[in-house]
């Protein structure tokens, strides 16, 4: 029964994000690390990657074929943030301690998908700039088993420094290779993948998200939907810290 929950559940997520540009990590994470599943942190984090890279992929490759992703603009971002999602996912916390480190992300994550992007031209942006924020937001993405878009991508908005455009396909790109660092850093560190939970979680996902990606925005209101995610990720960070602190 459980397993059925969370397969209907990673497909809706799947398909919500991927219409607005994002892999659903947050969403993933906080749906399994409710007490109710009573999974822990080994099982967590990777199947949460994993989850994440399935969805981000196909947006990534959309962006590249279309010409959005530019090397010049995404190294610097890139450049610290892989090196320190590896050193975040090989970095082992003690159970408690991760679920109070997830619950108070998510809290912040609920913040920055509150937020309403500007539509502002955009600033001139320092590289120094780019590469301590990159490098931030890998680690904790790491640190959480995140891609780190639901940070970047409000951030970037706020600040000014890009496009809409241009951001979404930084943040797909962001998430993918973050994704693929954090598990390569738990992979290194012995990271056990339950793999008759990972697989039907991956099978959700993947349809979830090819759908979404198909639907697009354009369907959905963007803002509604990241306001509603943003409750609900409210308030499963109250209920996983209710637990453990």
């Amino acid at each position: 029964m459980e397993l059925y929950i969370l397969f209907i559940s990673f497909f809706l997520v799947a398909l919500i994000y991927s219409s607005v540009g994002f892999g659903g990590g947050s969403s993933y994470l906080a749906l399994m690390a409710q007490p109710f599943f009573g999974l822990m942190p080994d099982t967590i984090r990777p199947a949460a990657l994993l989850c994440n890279i399935v969805v981000v992929t196909g947006g990534t490759y959309v962006y590249y074929k279309e010409g959005k992703v530019k090397v010049g603009e995404i190294w610097p971002f890139i450049v610290a943030s892989v090196p320190m999602a590896f050193i975040g996912g090989y970095w082992k916390l003690k159970d408690d301690t991760f679920f109070i480190l997830l619950g108070f992300t998510l809290l912040i994550a609920a913040f920055f998908l509150w937020l309403k992007p500007k539509s502002e031209a955009p600033q001139t942006n320092p590289v120094s700039g780019q590469v301590l924020l990159g490098g931030g937001i890998g680690m904790l993405s790491g640190l959480v088993s995140i891609g780190g878009g639901i940070f970047l991508s409000p951030i970037l908005h706020l600040l000014n420094w890009f496009d809409a455009k241009k951001i979404s396909a930084l943040a797909s790109v962001f998430i993918l290779v973050n994704s693929l660092g954090g598990l390569i850093g738990q992979a290194t560190s012995g990271a056990h993948f339950n793999w008759p939970l990972i697989l039907p979680l991956l099978m959700a996902v993947l349809l979830g998200g090819q759908l979404g990606s198909r639907l697009g925005a354009k369907r959905f209101n963007a803002v509604y939907i990241r306001r509603i995610t943003a409750l609900l990720i409210f308030f499963a960070a109250i209920n996983i810290l209710k637990d453990h602190l």
